[in-house]
């Protein structure tokens, strides 16, 4: 665990939570807790500008809920893509780096669980927008702590503990029944060139 604390001593570190995104130029580290969601960090390294955000499920239930709307895989990714858009990255110069849909929640049933969605979701976005998966990690039954150097583009992870993991779990949980008693809407998304 020293070593990995050395790592990020000398940077700030930005923590994000179910549902939030963060992009900069400034060379901080961005952190997540996983269990069932997905992060994906994306970059521009000419621009050197990157970001990390952490998706809920893939499709949000209920479009009047807009503050939430990055919780979900299609709404979290573009916000994500414009705001790195908005600081000098290029989309067509994006790579990616996605971690998490372990498969760890007690409500999934075998084969339809949330992680699995997500994996599959993001996969199908980072083909069909043609951003680059470098590298992944992927299922499993524990949680994952990432550690995202927005000036390397290096990503860290560690296999969480049981206290950890319980964290996420109950978080994760918790926004998986509220969100399974919202109603099921597509609506218009707002996409924004270069």
């Amino acid at each position: 665990m020293s070593n990995l604390k050395e790592k990020h001593s000398h940077h700030s570190v930005v923590s994000l939570n179910i549902g939030q995104y963060y992009a900069c130029k400034s060379g901080e580290v961005i952190r997540t807790l996983l269990g069932s969601c997905v992060s994906t960090c994306l970059f521009d390294a000419q621009a050197k500008v990157a970001g990390m955000n952490h998706i809920l499920l893939p499709h949000i239930a209920d479009m009047n809920k807009f503050d939430l709307n990055a919780r979900y895989g299609i709404h979290a990714m573009e916000m994500l893509i414009n705001e790195m858009i908005q600081l000098g990255a290029r989309r067509t110069r994006l790579q990616a780096k996605a971690f998490g849909g372990a498969n760890v929640l007690t409500t999934a049933t075998a084969g339809s669980t949330p992680g699995t969605k997500n994996i599959e979701f993001i996969k199908e976005f980072l083909e069909l927008e043609k951003i680059p998966l470098l590298t992944s990690d992927f299922g499993g039954n524990f949680t994952r702590v990432l550690f995202f150097h927005t000036d390397t583009f290096e990503v860290y992870i560690k296999k969480t503990e049981p206290v950890l993991r319980n964290l996420a779990l109950s978080q994760e949980e918790e926004l998986v029944r509220a969100v399974s008693k919202e109603k099921d809407y597509s609506g218009d998304i707002i996409l924004f060139d270069e």
